[in-house]
């Protein structure tokens, strides 16, 4: 009875002793049993009898030390026997242990299901919630507990957080859950491809987001402790998803989750538009995250910060983005580089950050009251007028915005009519000339072959109109090439072109240079219609007014004048008729009406074009004495003349001087200023009978040395005229694309 009553006590020592016998473990099913040899087992006979002789249960679980339990669990070469394989007994790490906060406790603290010292293996893990009940209770609710409590699942639990005999106190600077260390701690589970590809995370890469985002940098890289980790924004134990009502992370509670650190920026939101639709609707309006980010949160002044928020608006609001993007700003922010240009406004920079108000709200930005102040920050020039510009103008709603909007038609109109008139007019002379081509190649051959031959030549173009025209092909392609790329913003060709340009700063810079060359070649040919006008005036002088007014007809209406006549009619209609077969060739003076188009084409768009880019060129002078929706007009005018100048040069012009099979590949009239007797016969026959009458033929003979240079202009001829065709056929696939979509 005594031996019974203190069986555990014996048995303990019996197995004490006969551990020190264990060479080889077994396991057998319903526990292990230790093989001596057969000296120990001699030792250990009484022990084992007793231990065959205790009832079941008696060998209790509080009775059990944890030196007891290190018998076992603290020699590495122990190993156990199961199912055919050896392997090593879980090690306990004594001095962890030792140094952790559970130091004073028993295994069998945790380990409750151990009951006797031989048991079998696959008992239930440590629990925690017999002491940490409030912290067990939370974690049985989260997203962790619920997903272990559905069965086997790779949730973390307790020791994967805190660490399994080590842990120590969470202030500790080496605990794996100390602010410094948790997202590291977090990221094992969240950054393993394995995991988030089998639970199908959100947020795959998260570790190396907020590593990078403006919170990881100042805790992780700066050490600032007050900065958010993971637990800061999700919970400790109640990690809950954020479509459950009561998870921080939940829509309708992130302000108030960010508002823990950031309590000013909250109140101020909450006072905004979109803090007040928020708490009407609770999952309506955007909080924090949908502008901010959720991981990758980045400084205000970092990277693409403007960019991105446009695209966080716009993501609510497509219709003013789509609008926003037709303007200077919205084109300069896809294009360039919107955190070096302060210049470039983005949506906040107007609307407000947090503070958002409808304008209707006086304390809006945008309020009648406030508009103007918000306008000086970027224009500290701007006036009330300024502030009428339309910065989400649509030139389609009539209803909203009549001006824009039948700016915009008459400029559609207009470039369908251009095109589709000189468009016929060019395949119908394409038609012609192919006609001729391959019914008598060979005389049509040789005429071309004549009209670039020849001793006899004539000046057509003097020098100083070389000059001008150089201007002008030079000036006409640095402004296409610098702004088609605003026009059609959204392709890859126009990025490409901005950056090797150097941005829209740098782009801006040479598109004004090259309004300052096209002004100087229209000035410059002004003065010089203002100086042969002078030198003619002697026709002017003296005589009756009959001798007078027939002088000045002469000279404005004239052969030689650029003003369309009616020869110019008469010879359209002879042209259209050849077109058709209808008629013979017919011959031209010394400017046809297609030239004549052309030039009087520089006028308008000079003007034009010209005007319109001044006026945003300047807006703040000229908006103090026009309404700024006058820019808004100056765009639309602006933009599609432009198109309308590029297309007709690249198309229309480029075949009357190039693709003409008579002038194929180059017509170098115009760097050589020279043609030949052979040509003028060929087109100009009345130009070269009226010198010959008039006996100023020997006045026009070129006297130039157009042979040294050519080389060098028909270079440069190429250079502009391929440059024309590729901007031609990026324009047309722009277009196209605009269209598909």
């Amino acid at each position: 009875m005594i031996l019974l009553t203190n069986a555990p006590t014996a048995i303990t020592a019996a197995c004490r002793a006969a551990r020190a016998a264990v060479r080889t473990p077994a396991s057998r099913a319903g526990g292990s049993t230790l093989h001596l040899t057969h000296g120990a087992a001699r030792a250990g006979v009484w022990a084992l009898a007793l231990l065959c002789c205790a009832p079941a249960g008696r060998l209790a679980a509080d009775t059990i030390s944890n030196a007891d339990c290190l018998m076992c669990h603290g020699d590495p070469a122990n190993p156990i026997t199961a199912a055919g394989k050896t392997a090593p007994l879980a090690l306990f790490a004594t001095n962890a242990f030792q140094n952790s906060v559970h130091a004073k406790l028993n295994c069998t603290d945790c380990h409750d299901a151990v009951k006797d010292m031989v048991h079998p293996a696959g008992l239930p893990p440590a629990q925690c919630a017999s002491c940490h009940t409030n912290e067990s209770a939370q974690y049985a609710g989260s997203v962790h507990g619920a997903s272990k409590a559905r069965g086997p699942s790779a949730a973390a639990g307790c020791a994967d957080c805190h660490g399994a005999h080590d842990i120590i106190a969470v202030t500790n600077l080496t605990s794996p859950v100390f602010k410094l260390n948790l997202a590291v701690t977090c990221a094992k589970c969240h950054s393993n491809p394995g995991l988030t590809a089998e639970y199908r995370m959100k947020y795959p890469q998260v570790a190396s987001q907020y590593a990078e985002s403006i919170h990881g940098r100042a805790l992780m890289k700066m050490g600032l402790i007050v900065a958010p980790s993971c637990n800061d924004c999700h919970g400790t134990h109640n990690i809950g998803r954020s479509v459950d009502r009561s998870s921080p992370i939940n829509h309708a509670n992130v302000a108030a989750t960010c508002g823990k650190c950031h309590l000013g920026i909250e109140q101020t939101y909450n006072a905004s538009v979109h803090g007040k639709l928020l708490a009407a609707g609770g999952q309506n309006g955007p909080v924090c995250v949908d502008c901010h980010s959720v991981h990758e949160i980045a400084a205000p002044e970092a990277g693409n910060f403007k960019a991105a928020s446009d695209e966080k608006c716009g993501s609510c609001h497509q219709d003013r983005l789509a609008h926003y993007r037709d303007t200077y700003h919205g084109k300069a922010m896809l294009l360039g580089k919107p955190n070096i240009a302060p210049e470039v406004a983005a949506c906040y920079d107007c609307h407000g950050y947090h503070d958002i108000l409808p304008a209707s709200d006086p304390a809006s930005h945008l309020a009648k009251a406030n508009i103007v102040a918000t306008c000086q920050k970027c224009h500290p020039g701007a006036t009330a007028n300024f502030a009428k510009y339309i910065t989400h103008a649509d030139p389609l709603d009539a209803t909203h915005y009549p001006q824009l909007h039948y700016t915009f038609v008459a400029m559609t109109w207009l470039l369908i009519g251009v095109f589709v008139f000189f468009g016929a007019h060019t395949l119908l002379w394409l038609f012609r000339s192919g006609y001729l081509w391959a019914h008598d190649s060979k005389t049509f051959r040789e005429a071309k072959v004549k009209t670039q031959q020849g001793e006899d030549w004539f000046t057509r173009f003097p020098p100083y109109e070389r000059f001008l025209h150089f201007l002008v092909v030079t000036s006409f392609l640095l402004l296409v090439l610098t702004g088609m790329p605003l026009k059609f913003y959204y392709t890859n060709w126009a990025k490409v072109i901005f950056g090797m340009l150097g941005g829209t700063e740098a782009a801006r810079t040479l598109h004004h240079f090259g309004a300052l060359i096209t002004f100087l070649y229209f000035g410059l040919h002004l003065a010089k219609l203002l100086v042969k006008a002078w030198q003619g005036r002697v026709r002017f002088q003296g005589g009756d007014w009959r001798s007078k007014w027939k002088s000045l007809k002469w000279a404005l209406f004239g052969p030689d004048s650029m003003i369309p006549t009616w020869q110019d009619a008469k010879d359209f209609i002879a042209h259209q008729k050849w077109f058709f077969g209808r008629g013979p060739k017919p011959q031209f003076d010394r400017w046809t009406y297609w030239e004549k188009f052309d030039y009087f084409a520089v006028f308008w768009g000079v003007f034009i074009i010209g005007m319109s880019g001044l006026v945003m060129w300047f807006p703040q002078f000229f908006c103090h004495f026009m309404p700024g929706w006058m820019i808004n007009m100056a765009l639309i005018v602006h933009s599609d003349e432009a198109l309308l100048a590029a297309g007709f040069i690249f198309t229309v012009h480029f075949f009357n001087t190039h693709f003409r099979l008579e002038k194929f590949p180059m017509d170098t009239v115009i760097f050589s200023g020279r043609i030949s007797k052979t040509e003028m016969l060929h087109e100009r026959r009345r130009w070269f009978a009226r010198l010959q009458a008039a006996g100023k033929l020997n006045d026009f003979r070129s006297k130039d040395e157009w042979e040294r240079w050519k080389a060098i202009a028909r270079s440069f001829g190429y250079l502009f005229f391929g440059a024309g065709l590729v901007l031609l056929v990026l324009i047309i696939y722009a277009m196209a694309s605009r269209l598909a979509h």
